[in-house]
């Protein structure tokens, strides 16, 4: 039935184009008797119309394109012809059903761009399939500068993951904040069949930096110009999207639109759905030029080649340069400067129907991209107000992109099944000690915990560091997951100095975090917090790996290695400054002790002296931490020694020690076996200890623990027997490893009385 179908078609369409030869030859003979040819559109399914004037120029255009119709109209005879003796070998087929999905096939104009050809109830087996191969790669370009720019792309990343069924390519042309964001998401995320390539922004700025721009994208927003030049010279065809864009459909639909175009048409764009290009918004408002309404590059398709052929480079400075004369700067950025391209050279543009565009700003023609969410493919969050703009509908479209934001970024982890993809050696690598662990071990999600690869975003929020010209900077590094939230204001008032921080949240909690922080004033008067999210997976808390992400992310010559539900006291950022100059530790392995104390008090008049401490230590106050429930933790920094000392003093490593110390930024990592709770930090202290860091403790330094409820990691060890059985032996397996790496030194490990 679908091959009766198509040769019907061909049949239909041969036949018009046989009949409209005359009606051309026609005109051709005649067209010399007229001073003046109306325009009049030569075919009706070309979306540019031809205008053609008196005079030989007009003649010779119509004459070419009598011809070309007759080529085609040749070409559609022997198609027709080998339709025909296909069909008469072929049984007919069996209809099966009186519905298929369709995709649309129309190229969209004025108010019937959101009509969809394949509604509901109507479609057949005539229906076209958008020619996309399984396997084939979709390419999309963005450009992306910034922190908040790097957090927004994420939810269109999702998007298009979300719905597509290809390998993706993505194109990514970035500064250097954007790209080492990027670079390490998706390195972390590990999506099957997606490749991600990045280019350096900052050597593109030479090339539209020329020009004045008064949008807030700034020089980024012009960057889309010079596509051709910066992506490989290999690739024919490419997606340009903005940041802000959320996709509601299989990208592949929009890819395929490229079989679409026809002639010289080398950019696909969507009519631009407010009234800014009619120049009538206010008094002596004077846009740039433009084609009627003119078009949104929000979404564009370039086909490169073609674009790169034609001396794009050239056609659009060139266009640049008139307009400037007279403009003076651009307004919507590179759109304006498309625009005025488009001007002067229609025949450049296919138009896309708008549904592959809805453009959410304030007044716009969006509601006519749509009847039904079916027909929804692309939305548009194109306002300065994002999700606030003024919509009919724009809490539907409020609650899509919020689906999307809050998504669980590890589900997207899908393989292609029958596509084959590129050789990933970490991912094997990875495999193949997963498959080195035997699933019957007891303690088997404890070991498979260590090489979990979680999905890491650095830099969450806004960031800046200005460091200190004599290096002796030091920044406090800890890490929290949701419950601990709200320590994070009174950590920042006792800590005027940087601070690192690893929060383990789920996708929809590190919205809830974003939220919280934008809503501090505290925590956003504090540009040196860098914020970076490690997503959850898995049962147990990674409170090593945290501890690793936070510490490699540290910009500074020296770290204190804290925890979050600890207050420095007021003053010890500068006070520690001065302690690794006075203790040369430049030149020095050491780590330097910050005595810790607790209350059991939600409410403390917190000490601002060590003369304060000690009245509160001898009132019943405060304590030393953990005294009551594990002594041995903190034992060795000699409480009794530190309420007289005026100097530092050294101590000695003893087993079980766990103390808060600073040390250059270049110390271990922590052991990421340990996790949950019990001997993470131990471990750590060893690994210092054997590596030779002399211990010294601070005699003017110290920190509080404040109360919170326990931990569910606490809680396990506390009730789960198999849980301390298991700790007990990564512990015995650490030891082993620090005996087998340290020789003869770290015999007194092994050695070390058991008390976890």
């Amino acid at each position: 039935m679908l091959g009766m179908c198509r040769g019907r078609r061909k049949f239909l369409v041969a036949s018009l184009a046989l009949l409209s030869i005359p009606a051309l030859t026609w005109l051709y003979l005649s067209v010399g008797n007229f001073q003046e040819v109306k325009p009049m559109p030569l075919s009706p399914v070309d979306p540019q119309s031809v205008v053609v004037s008196a005079g030989p120029r007009g003649r010779h255009a119509l004459e070419m394109r009598v011809r070309e119709v007759e080529e085609e109209n040749r070409t559609l005879r022997r198609q027709l012809s080998q339709s025909q003796r296909g069909h008469a070998h072929k049984p007919p087929h069996r209809r099966h059903s009186n519905q298929s999905r369709t995709y649309s096939t129309e190229e969209g104009t004025g108010d019937n761009e959101g009509q969809r050809s394949g509604a509901p109830g109507n479609s057949t087996d005539c229906a076209q399939h958008p020619p996309v191969d399984k396997c084939e790669t979709i390419h999309v370009a963005i450009v992306c500068a910034g922190y908040n720019a790097s957090r927004d792309v994420v939810t269109l990343v999702k998007s298009v993951l979300f719905h597509r069924r290809n390998p993706l390519h993505f194109h990514f042309i970035t500064d250097s904040i954007a790209q080492q964001i990027l670079a390490s998401l998706f390195h972390t995320w590990m999506v099957p069949a997606v490749r991600v390539d990045f280019y350096d922004a900052d050597e593109l700025k030479s090339e539209v930096s020329w020009i004045p721009n008064k949008h807030y994208s700034g020089i980024y927003g012009l960057m889309k110009l010079v596509l051709t030049k910066t992506l490989p010279s290999a690739l024919e065809r490419v997606i340009v999207l903005d940041t802000d864009i959320t996709f509601a459909t299989d990208i592949a639909e929009l890819w395929a639109v490229f079989h679409k175009f026809k002639g010289q048409q080398v950019l696909g764009v969507v009519e631009n759905q407010s009234d800014w290009y009619l120049g009538n918004l206010w008094k002596n408002h004077r846009p740039w030029p433009a084609l009627g309404r003119g078009f949104n590059t929000g979404v564009i398709l370039l086909l490169l080649d073609r674009l790169r052929k034609l001396k794009w480079e050239q056609m659009w400075r060139l266009t640049a340069e008139r307009e400037l004369m007279s403009m003076l700067s651009t307004s919507l950025a590179d759109q304006d400067i498309f625009n005025a391209v488009f001007k002067q050279n229609p025949f450049l543009v296919y138009q896309l129907p708008c549904f592959w565009n809805v453009q959410l700003s304030d007044h716009t023609r969006s509601e006519k991209c749509y009847k039904d969410v079916s027909d929804l493919k692309v939305i548009h969050w194109n306002s300065p107000k994002k999700l606030r703009v003024k919509n009919k509908h724009v809490e539907f479209f409020r609650n899509l992109y919020l689906t999307f934001l809050e998504y669980d970024g590890n589900l997207l982890r899908r393989e292609l099944f029958g596509c084959p993809s590129e050789a990933d050696h970490n991912s094997e690598n990875l495999q193949k000690k997963l498959s080195e662990l035997d699933e019957d071990d007891p303690c088997y999600e404890f070991r498979r915990e260590r090489f979990t690869v979680h999905r890491t975003h650095l830099y969450f929020l806004h960031y800046e560091l200005e460091p200190a010209f004599d290096s002796t900077d030091v920044t406090l590094v800890a890490q929290l997951s949701m419950d601990r939230l709200q320590m994070l204001e009174a950590i920042c008032k006792h800590w005027e100095g940087p601070i690192s921080l690893a929060l383990y949240l789920s996708d929809a909690e590190a919205q809830q975090f974003l939220r919280y922080a934008q809503g501090s004033e505290v925590l956003m008067g504090r540009a040196n917090v860098g914020y970076h999210i490690v997503y959850k997976e898995g049962q147990f808390y990674p409170v090593n790996l945290l501890r690793n992400v936070a510490m490699k992310h540290v910009n500074t010559t020296y770290m204190f290695l804290s925890d979050i539900d600890f207050l420095p006291m007021y003053g010890l950022y500068e006070y520690l400054r001065k302690s690794v100059v006075q203790l040369d530790m430049a030149n020095t392995k050491k780590a330097l002790i910050v005595p810790a104390f607790e209350t059991l008090r939600y409410r403390l008049s917190f000490p601002k002296s060590k003369a304060e401490l000690l009245t509160q230590l001898d009132m019943g106050t405060l304590f030393t931490f953990r005294y009551h429930v594990w002594t041995k933790g903190h034992a060795p920094t000699n409480f009794a020694k530190w309420r007289t000392a005026t100097t530092p003093y050294r101590v000695q490593w003893e087993a079980d020690f766990e103390p808060y110390v600073v040390v250059r930024r270049n110390c271990p990592e922590y052991d990421r076996r340990f996790v949950g709770f019990g001997w993470n930090k131990v471990a750590h202290i060893m690994e210092l200890d054997a590596q030779e860091y002399e211990f010294v403790v601070l005699p003017n330094a110290y920190m509080i623990h404040m109360p919170h409820a326990p931990s569910f990691d606490i809680t396990k060890f506390r009730s789960n027997k198999q849980y301390r059985v298991c700790l007990k032996t990564l512990k015995e397996e650490f030891q082993q490893n620090m005996s087998r790496r340290y020789g003869f030194a770290a015999l007194k490990y092994m050695t070390a009385e058991d008390n976890s």
